[in-house]
């Protein structure tokens, strides 16, 4: 039947900092379905939640996993196949009570699968260690670059005399070809990275953009909970419903403020990486003027080899 969701709820979906490991950066603007998934062919258990449709959560239960509540609304968990910790806020204690329940459930299911996993691949295979050696090239010649005798020189009579060979010429021509090469290759390679780095800033840039969006929408969002604040504070007959609502607003400005800041940071990051793309731009300026030289420097030995022959075979003659 393949993957099924056998378990949902809603919840706002966080994630660490990777820069700093320890402040949560929130993935939802607002609570999302989280599901458990199973899949019966691999016998394999996720984690998977969808914000429109990004991919927020794409978690594999492990045996090795736990799930810690870290408050009575919020629990979180490490994921050392995607490199990060996933935080999850629930709107009650109970909400929050069925997932670790499930997540243990589940978990406790993926270690049994794991065991009779192992226990199928002990009974049915059989170890073995297969090594073999790389072939082994021959070394750089002028033979192997210009041919043997036999394939440069046609038949001739015994009266002709035998021509000479141009081994001395085409060392440094072969010296040359395998430098330009390189050069070649390294210049390839850059190119390579620079356009992966170009297309990741522009991506970079694009998120800039949306992340301001999103700073503005956040002062817009502070600013009314600001004024909420005070209008609950002018209500005297709901004074406890006014403190319990003051907190919870105060606590997500704290929120929104310290995403604020977060946002600053990764704008600051970009610009590094903006440096550092100028530098690489720099490098392969550099290397595209060695390559320059070397192919003069080809196409001069290649000339010295043609002027040799010619004067060789104007000898003979």
């Amino acid at each position: 039947m393949g993957e099924q969701p056998i378990f949902s709820t809603r919840a706002h979906v966080f994630q660490i900092d990777p820069n700093t490991k320890k402040n949560w950066v929130p993935t939802s603007k607002h609570a999302v379905t989280v599901s458990y998934f199973y899949d019966s062919t691999r016998n394999v258990y996720r984690i998977i939640s969808l914000d429109g449709s990004k991919a927020i959560i794409n978690s594999t239960i492990t045996p090795n996993m736990t799930f810690t509540k870290t408050s009575q609304k919020f629990g979180q968990w490490a994921d050392s196949r995607a490199n990060t910790v996933y935080g999850l806020g629930f709107s009650s204690e109970h909400h929050l009570s069925k997932f670790a329940e499930k997540f243990q459930e589940f978990k406790e299911a993926a270690r049994l699968a794991k065991e009779k996993s192992q226990e199928k691949m002990e009974l049915t295979s059989t170890p073995s260690q297969e090594s073999a050696g790389g072939d082994l090239q021959s070394p750089l010649t002028p033979e192997s670059i210009n041919g043997t005798d036999d394939e440069r020189t046609p038949d001739v009579t015994q009266n002709s005399e035998p021509r000479a060979e141009p081994t001395q010429n085409a060392l440094p021509f072969s010296h040359s070809s395998a430098i330009s090469k390189h050069w070649e290759a390294e210049l390839a390679t850059l190119k390579g990275n620079n356009a992966k780095l170009t297309a990741a800033l522009l991506e970079s840039t694009a998120n800039v953009k949306q992340w301001k969006q999103q700073l503005a929408a956040y002062q817009e969002e502070a600013e009314r909970l600001h004024k909420r604040v005070t209008e609950l504070e002018c209500v005297s007959s709901q004074a406890n419903a006014v403190h319990t609502h003051k907190t919870e607003l105060n606590q997500t400005i704290q929120e929104l403020e310290e995403t604020l800041k977060e946002k600053e940071e990764e704008i600051e990051r970009l610009k590094q990486e903006i440096d550092n793309a100028r530098e690489l731009q720099e490098q392969r300026d550099s290397l595209t003027q060695k390559l320059q030289i070397s192919q003069k420097i080809s196409c001069r030995v290649q000339q010295n080899d043609w002027d040799g022959d010619f004067r060789r075979k104007a000898s003979g003659r």
